[in-house]
């Protein structure tokens, strides 16, 4: 009896021994995979060295650019790459040619009609929540302005010629123009330009400084205009009326 209690006692410490191991085994090899795994989510560094490397990720860059403005954000990454090694390296493609082009310009197109609905969505917020702020006066287009400075100089028409200082934004702060930037004002006709400004620039004075807040419709519409104007975007303009011609 004496002799099978002091065997399962050894037996006991032997097994405690080995789990203590394993464990420490266990744990070892976790802090591996843990290891391994913030090093592959570290963004990998090319080292652009040549100029054939300078170019190919320059082309990455204007392409990637491309997709994103037109809203393939959700564009898998790692199958496109994917087909571009495949492509060069001369291997058996998954998908022909022929077989791409609907599958890609039915992503683009639901891509595009995707960000547009977004865009039009937080532009219509946009003018809903700011129509409350005190000096904002809306009218009958939807468009919305607000007296920074008043004038008593003269009022253009459609036909006028006039001087201006401006500075064009994004509902998100995005600066896409600015003649005060430029340091010069810009001259134009009052129905040469958007709608919005049309329309405002007949309600000034001269000496008005005014902030602009344009919907899409009065804007560029669903096309926008070019990189920096995306389709539907509300924009905001703060427009120095300086001079009648």
């Amino acid at each position: 009896m004496r002799r099978l209690l002091t065997l399962g006692a050894v037996f006991l410490i032997s097994s405690l021994s080995l789990l203590a191991q394993s464990k420490k085994e266990l744990e070892a090899q976790v802090k591996k995979l843990q290891a391994e795994i913030t090093e592959l989510k570290k963004p990998k560094v090319v080292d652009l060295n040549t100029t054939n490397k300078k170019a190919g990720y320059g082309m990455g860059v204007l392409f990637a650019n491309n997709i994103k403005g037109q809203g393939g954000d959700s564009l898998d990454v790692e199958a496109m790459l994917a087909a571009i090694k495949d492509v060069f390296e001369k291997k058996t493609l998954q998908l022909d040619q022929q077989s791409c082009m609907p599958i890609v310009q039915q992503f683009m197109q639901q891509a595009v009609e995707k960000k547009g609905a977004i865009a039009k969505e937080q532009g219509r917020a946009f003018l809903e929540n700011n129509k409350k702020t005190e000096g904002v006066t809306t009218i009958a287009s939807g468009l919305q302005y607000k007296v920074l400075t008043a004038g008593t100089g003269k009022t253009p028409t459609a036909s006028s010629n006039v001087t201006v200082h401006y500075t064009g934004k994004l509902i998100d702060g995005t600066v896409f123009d600015s003649s005060v930037q430029r340091g010069q004002p810009t001259n134009f006709g009052v129905g040469q330009v958007i709608r919005g400004w049309t329309e405002a620039l007949q309600l000034m004075k001269e000496g008005d400084k005014w902030m602009l807040y344009i919907p899409y419709d009065l804007a560029y519409g669903e096309r926008g205009q070019g990189a920096q104007i995306p389709p539907y975007a509300t924009l905001i303009f703060e427009v120095e009326l300086i001079k009648v011609n």
